[in-house]
Protein backbone atom coordinates (compact mmCIF):
# COMPACT_ATOMS: atom_id res chain seq x y z
CA UNK A 1 0.00 0.00 0.00
CA UNK A 2 1.09 3.15 -0.67
CA UNK A 3 0.80 6.05 2.53
CA UNK A 4 2.15 9.23 3.27
CA UNK A 5 3.87 9.83 6.48
CA UNK A 6 3.33 13.33 7.67
CA UNK A 7 6.09 14.05 10.59
CA UNK A 8 9.67 12.00 10.22
CA UNK A 9 10.28 13.05 13.66
CA UNK A 10 11.86 9.95 16.45
CA UNK A 11 9.01 7.75 15.41
CA UNK A 12 7.06 8.75 12.59
CA UNK A 13 10.72 8.33 10.41
CA UNK A 14 11.16 4.72 11.90
CA UNK A 15 7.20 3.52 11.72
CA UNK A 16 8.17 4.93 7.59
CA UNK A 17 10.80 2.75 7.54
CA UNK A 18 9.10 -0.20 9.36
CA UNK A 19 6.39 -0.10 6.70
CA UNK A 20 9.06 0.20 3.30
CA UNK A 21 10.80 -3.14 5.05
CA UNK A 22 7.26 -4.88 5.16
CA UNK A 23 6.90 -3.94 0.94
CA UNK A 24 5.01 -0.31 1.20
CA UNK A 25 5.73 2.66 -0.50
CA UNK A 26 5.97 5.69 1.50
CA UNK A 27 5.33 9.25 0.27
CA UNK A 28 7.74 11.19 3.22
CA UNK A 29 6.93 15.00 4.38
CA UNK A 30 8.18 16.91 6.90
CA UNK A 31 9.38 20.89 7.48
CA UNK A 32 13.16 19.25 7.97
CA UNK A 33 14.29 18.57 4.86
CA UNK A 34 17.28 16.70 5.72
CA UNK A 35 14.60 14.30 7.33
CA UNK A 36 12.86 13.88 4.16
CA UNK A 37 16.16 13.31 1.94
CA UNK A 38 17.26 11.01 4.62
CA UNK A 39 14.28 9.27 3.94
CA UNK A 40 14.35 9.05 -0.07
CA UNK A 41 17.44 8.29 0.39
CA UNK A 42 16.83 5.07 1.63
CA UNK A 43 13.37 4.20 -0.47
CA UNK A 44 10.71 6.89 0.10
CA UNK A 45 9.15 9.11 -2.30
CA UNK A 46 9.91 12.93 -0.86
CA UNK A 47 7.70 15.28 -0.84
CA UNK A 48 8.23 19.15 -0.12
CA UNK A 49 4.98 19.97 0.76
CA UNK A 50 1.01 19.12 2.19
CA UNK A 51 -0.14 20.04 -1.82
CA UNK A 52 2.37 17.91 -3.05
CA UNK A 53 1.55 15.00 -1.42
CA UNK A 54 -1.83 14.72 -2.93
CA UNK A 55 0.15 14.40 -6.36
CA UNK A 56 2.09 11.61 -5.32
CA UNK A 57 -0.49 9.10 -5.22
CA UNK A 58 -2.44 7.50 -8.74
CA UNK A 59 -5.73 6.65 -7.47
CA UNK A 60 -7.56 6.54 -4.15
CA UNK A 61 -8.36 5.81 -1.45
CA UNK A 62 -4.79 7.99 -0.17
CA UNK A 63 -3.72 7.36 3.13
CA UNK A 64 -2.56 10.13 5.21
CA UNK A 65 -0.42 9.22 8.24
CA UNK A 66 -0.07 12.53 10.27
CA UNK A 67 2.50 11.92 12.85
CA UNK A 68 3.13 15.01 14.80
CA UNK A 69 2.65 16.83 18.55
CA UNK A 70 -0.66 16.75 19.69
CA UNK A 71 -2.48 20.62 19.48
CA UNK A 72 -1.56 23.04 16.69
CA UNK A 73 0.64 20.81 14.58
CA UNK A 74 -1.71 18.47 14.38
CA UNK A 75 -4.63 20.06 14.31
CA UNK A 76 -3.21 22.73 11.22
CA UNK A 77 -2.21 19.90 9.35
CA UNK A 78 -5.56 17.72 9.28
CA UNK A 79 -7.23 20.89 8.48
CA UNK A 80 -4.94 21.22 5.42
CA UNK A 81 -5.81 17.92 4.25
CA UNK A 82 -9.25 17.45 5.03
CA UNK A 83 -9.58 21.02 2.23
CA UNK A 84 -6.91 18.83 -0.32
CA UNK A 85 -8.66 15.26 0.00
CA UNK A 86 -11.03 14.09 -2.43
CA UNK A 87 -13.69 12.18 -0.78
CA UNK A 88 -13.38 8.46 0.20
CA UNK A 89 -9.54 9.21 1.58
CA UNK A 90 -8.23 7.83 5.02
CA UNK A 91 -6.70 10.55 7.63
CA UNK A 92 -4.75 8.50 10.35
CA UNK A 93 -3.75 10.33 13.56
CA UNK A 94 -1.36 8.07 15.46
CA UNK A 95 -0.09 10.61 17.92
CA UNK A 96 -0.99 12.02 20.96
CA UNK A 97 -4.02 13.40 20.72
CA UNK A 98 -7.01 14.11 22.84
CA UNK A 99 -9.74 11.50 22.47
CA UNK A 100 -12.20 14.09 22.16
CA UNK A 101 -10.35 16.11 19.25
CA UNK A 102 -10.91 12.81 17.92
CA UNK A 103 -14.35 12.71 17.83
CA UNK A 104 -14.96 15.94 16.76
CA UNK A 105 -12.34 15.36 13.81
CA UNK A 106 -14.26 12.21 12.86
CA UNK A 107 -17.32 14.16 12.75
CA UNK A 108 -15.99 17.04 10.63
CA UNK A 109 -14.16 13.97 8.12
CA UNK A 110 -17.82 12.40 7.74
CA UNK A 111 -19.36 15.30 6.84
CA UNK A 112 -16.74 15.45 3.95
CA UNK A 113 -16.97 11.69 2.81
CA UNK A 114 -13.44 11.49 3.95
CA UNK A 115 -13.06 8.57 6.64
CA UNK A 116 -10.28 9.58 9.85
CA UNK A 117 -8.90 6.90 12.20
CA UNK A 118 -7.04 7.45 15.04
CA UNK A 119 -4.07 5.42 16.09
CA UNK A 120 -2.66 5.32 19.69
CA UNK A 121 0.97 4.20 19.43
CA UNK A 122 3.31 2.80 21.50
CA UNK A 123 7.01 1.66 20.72
CA UNK A 124 8.89 4.31 21.23
CA UNK A 125 12.20 4.83 19.57
CA UNK A 126 12.61 1.09 19.46
CA UNK A 127 9.08 0.09 17.47
CA UNK A 128 11.31 0.43 14.06
CA UNK A 129 12.85 -3.37 15.67
CA UNK A 130 10.59 -4.20 18.55
CA UNK A 131 7.30 -3.12 16.54
CA UNK A 132 4.73 -0.90 17.68
CA UNK A 133 1.69 -1.68 20.27
CA UNK A 134 -1.59 0.11 18.27
CA UNK A 135 -5.00 1.29 19.59
CA UNK A 136 -6.77 1.88 17.08
CA UNK A 137 -10.24 4.00 16.61
CA UNK A 138 -12.39 4.22 13.24
CA UNK A 139 -14.95 3.00 11.59
CA UNK A 140 -14.82 -1.49 11.12
CA UNK A 141 -14.36 -0.80 7.43
CA UNK A 142 -11.91 1.47 7.16
CA UNK A 143 -9.73 -0.36 9.93
CA UNK A 144 -10.21 -3.50 8.04
CA UNK A 145 -8.67 -1.69 4.45
CA UNK A 146 -5.91 -0.47 6.78
CA UNK A 147 -5.32 -4.39 8.15
CA UNK A 148 -2.48 -4.65 6.03
CA UNK A 149 -0.38 -1.27 7.50
CA UNK A 150 -0.75 -2.28 11.20
CA UNK A 151 0.16 -6.15 10.58
CA UNK A 152 3.26 -4.70 9.03
CA UNK A 153 4.01 -2.19 12.13
CA UNK A 154 2.68 -4.62 14.69
CA UNK A 155 5.19 -6.52 16.53
CA UNK A 156 3.65 -9.78 15.72
CA UNK A 157 3.21 -13.18 18.12
CA UNK A 158 7.18 -13.26 19.11
CA UNK A 159 8.01 -15.03 22.18
CA UNK A 160 5.76 -13.95 24.35
CA UNK A 161 3.12 -17.29 24.75
CA UNK A 162 -0.45 -16.95 24.18
CA UNK A 163 -2.67 -16.30 27.28
CA UNK A 164 -3.97 -19.12 29.46
CA UNK A 165 -7.73 -19.26 29.18
CA UNK A 166 -7.75 -16.88 26.49
CA UNK A 167 -10.38 -17.95 23.85
CA UNK A 168 -10.98 -15.08 21.11
CA UNK A 169 -11.98 -14.83 17.75
CA UNK A 170 -10.17 -11.97 16.88
CA UNK A 171 -6.00 -12.62 16.94
CA UNK A 172 -5.21 -8.65 16.34
CA UNK A 173 -4.61 -8.41 20.06
CA UNK A 174 -2.22 -11.35 20.30
CA UNK A 175 -0.59 -9.31 17.23
CA UNK A 176 0.01 -6.01 18.91
CA UNK A 177 -2.89 -4.15 18.01
CA UNK A 178 -6.76 -4.01 18.26
CA UNK A 179 -9.20 -2.39 16.81
CA UNK A 180 -10.80 -0.42 20.13
CA UNK A 181 -13.70 1.50 18.83
CA UNK A 182 -15.20 4.43 17.21
CA UNK A 183 -12.78 7.46 16.46
CA UNK A 184 -11.44 8.27 19.69
CA UNK A 185 -11.62 4.83 21.32
CA UNK A 186 -7.79 4.36 20.42
CA UNK A 187 -6.45 7.40 21.72
CA UNK A 188 -8.83 7.03 25.00
CA UNK A 189 -6.95 3.34 25.20
CA UNK A 190 -3.75 4.80 24.73
CA UNK A 191 -4.23 7.96 27.04
CA UNK A 192 -4.92 5.04 30.31
CA UNK A 193 -1.94 3.96 29.31
CA UNK A 194 0.09 6.28 29.20
CA UNK A 195 -1.56 6.93 32.78
CA UNK A 196 -0.80 3.60 34.31
CA UNK A 197 2.85 4.35 32.72
CA UNK A 198 3.44 7.34 35.01
CA UNK A 199 2.35 5.00 38.16
CA UNK A 200 4.86 2.02 37.05
CA UNK A 201 7.50 4.77 36.28
CA UNK A 202 7.18 6.48 39.65
CA UNK A 203 6.90 3.03 41.41
CA UNK A 204 10.41 2.21 40.30
CA UNK A 205 11.75 5.86 41.12
CA UNK A 206 10.48 5.68 44.43
CA UNK A 207 11.79 1.66 45.20
CA UNK A 208 15.52 3.08 43.41
CA UNK A 209 15.26 6.12 45.79
CA UNK A 210 14.55 4.26 48.81
CA UNK A 211 17.81 1.87 48.10
CA UNK A 212 20.08 4.49 47.34
CA UNK A 213 18.99 6.24 50.79
CA UNK A 214 19.71 3.41 52.87
CA UNK A 215 23.77 4.74 52.44
CA UNK A 216 23.12 8.28 53.97
CA UNK A 217 25.20 9.11 57.21
CA UNK A 218 21.63 10.31 59.25
CA UNK A 219 21.17 6.34 59.96
CA UNK A 220 22.57 4.62 62.27
CA UNK A 221 25.78 2.98 61.53
CA UNK A 222 24.49 -0.70 61.38
CA UNK A 223 21.05 -0.32 59.23
CA UNK A 224 23.67 1.62 56.46
CA UNK A 225 23.67 -0.37 53.28
CA UNK A 226 25.92 0.92 50.50
CA UNK A 227 23.22 -1.53 47.57
CA UNK A 228 24.88 -1.75 43.80
CA UNK A 229 21.93 -0.04 42.23
CA UNK A 230 22.83 -1.16 38.66
CA UNK A 231 23.12 -5.16 40.21
CA UNK A 232 19.82 -4.49 41.74
CA UNK A 233 17.80 -3.68 38.72
CA UNK A 234 19.74 -6.32 36.90
CA UNK A 235 18.36 -9.18 39.24
CA UNK A 236 15.15 -7.98 39.14
CA UNK A 237 15.00 -8.46 35.27
CA UNK A 238 15.48 -12.29 35.67
CA UNK A 239 12.80 -13.88 37.20
CA UNK A 240 11.20 -10.97 39.44
CA UNK A 241 7.35 -10.55 39.46
CA UNK A 242 8.33 -6.55 39.07
CA UNK A 243 10.42 -7.44 35.71
CA UNK A 244 9.17 -5.33 32.45
CA UNK A 245 10.64 -3.14 30.08
CA UNK A 246 10.47 -0.40 32.24
CA UNK A 247 13.01 -2.38 34.50
CA UNK A 248 15.06 -2.93 31.45
CA UNK A 249 15.29 0.84 30.74
CA UNK A 250 16.72 1.39 34.05
CA UNK A 251 18.82 -1.16 34.11
CA UNK A 252 20.61 0.26 30.80
CA UNK A 253 20.46 3.70 32.07
CA UNK A 254 22.49 2.75 35.62
CA UNK A 255 24.64 0.23 34.07
CA UNK A 256 25.57 3.08 31.56
CA UNK A 257 26.03 5.65 34.87
CA UNK A 258 24.97 4.91 38.63
CA UNK A 259 24.73 8.35 39.54
CA UNK A 260 22.81 9.43 36.24
CA UNK A 261 24.82 12.69 36.67
CA UNK A 262 23.18 13.66 33.21
CA UNK A 263 20.01 13.85 33.66
CA UNK A 264 18.55 16.95 36.24
CA UNK A 265 15.85 15.07 37.57
CA UNK A 266 13.24 18.04 35.83
CA UNK A 267 10.38 15.49 34.67
CA UNK A 268 8.51 16.82 31.43
CA UNK A 269 5.15 15.29 30.78
CA UNK A 270 3.36 15.23 27.55
CA UNK A 271 -0.35 15.66 28.91
CA UNK A 272 -1.43 11.92 28.85
CA UNK A 273 -1.18 11.40 32.47
CA UNK A 274 -3.56 14.85 32.78
CA UNK A 275 -6.43 13.47 30.69
CA UNK A 276 -6.65 10.50 32.16
CA UNK A 277 -6.54 11.78 36.08
CA UNK A 278 -9.73 14.00 33.90
CA UNK A 279 -11.64 11.12 32.51
CA UNK A 280 -11.39 9.14 35.90
CA UNK A 281 -13.09 12.17 37.26
CA UNK A 282 -16.02 12.34 34.80
CA UNK A 283 -15.99 8.28 35.56
CA UNK A 284 -15.84 8.98 39.22
CA UNK A 285 -13.24 6.32 39.14
CA UNK A 286 -10.60 6.83 41.95
CA UNK A 287 -7.27 7.16 40.55
CA UNK A 288 -4.63 7.50 43.49
CA UNK A 289 -1.96 6.15 42.09
CA UNK A 290 -2.08 7.78 38.81
CA UNK A 291 -2.57 11.52 40.07
CA UNK A 292 0.49 11.33 42.88
CA UNK A 293 2.13 10.21 39.71
CA UNK A 294 1.44 13.11 37.68
CA UNK A 295 1.71 15.03 40.78
CA UNK A 296 5.42 14.23 41.60
CA UNK A 297 6.55 15.43 38.00
CA UNK A 298 5.04 18.49 38.74
CA UNK A 299 6.98 18.52 42.08
CA UNK A 300 10.49 17.43 40.54
CA UNK A 301 10.68 20.85 38.70
CA UNK A 302 10.69 22.62 41.96
CA UNK A 303 12.30 19.74 43.88
CA UNK A 304 14.30 16.84 42.65
CA UNK A 305 15.45 13.69 43.73
CA UNK A 306 17.53 10.55 42.30
CA UNK A 307 13.95 9.13 41.85
CA UNK A 308 13.25 12.17 39.57
CA UNK A 309 16.77 11.45 37.57
CA UNK A 310 15.28 7.86 37.15
CA UNK A 311 12.05 8.86 35.73
CA UNK A 312 13.73 10.94 33.07
CA UNK A 313 16.27 8.33 32.29
CA UNK A 314 13.29 5.89 31.74
CA UNK A 315 11.87 8.46 29.27
CA UNK A 316 15.39 9.16 27.43
CA UNK A 317 15.36 5.27 27.21
CA UNK A 318 11.96 4.32 25.68
CA UNK A 319 11.04 7.39 24.04
CA UNK A 320 13.91 9.89 23.64
CA UNK A 321 12.28 12.64 25.85
CA UNK A 322 14.30 15.54 27.39
CA UNK A 323 14.03 16.80 30.16
CA UNK A 324 12.21 20.29 31.54
CA UNK A 325 14.80 23.15 30.93
CA UNK A 326 15.91 24.91 33.53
Amino acid sequence: MRIAMIGLGRMGANIARRLMRGGHEIVAFDRNEPAVAELAGEGAIAASSVPEIIGKFDGGPRIFWIMLPAGAPTEDTITQLMDLASPGDILIDGGNSFYKDDIRRAKACREKDLHYVDVGTSGGVWGLERGYCMMIGGDKETVDLLDPIFNTLAPGYGTIPCTEGRDAPDARAERGYIHAGPAGAGHFVKMVHNGIEYGLMQAYAEGFDVLKGRASDKLPEEERFDIDLPDVAEVWRRGSVISSWLLDLTAIGLAKDRNLEQFTGRVADSGEGHWTIDAAMEEAVPVYVLSAALFARYRSRVDTTFGDKLLSAMRFGFGGHVEMPQ
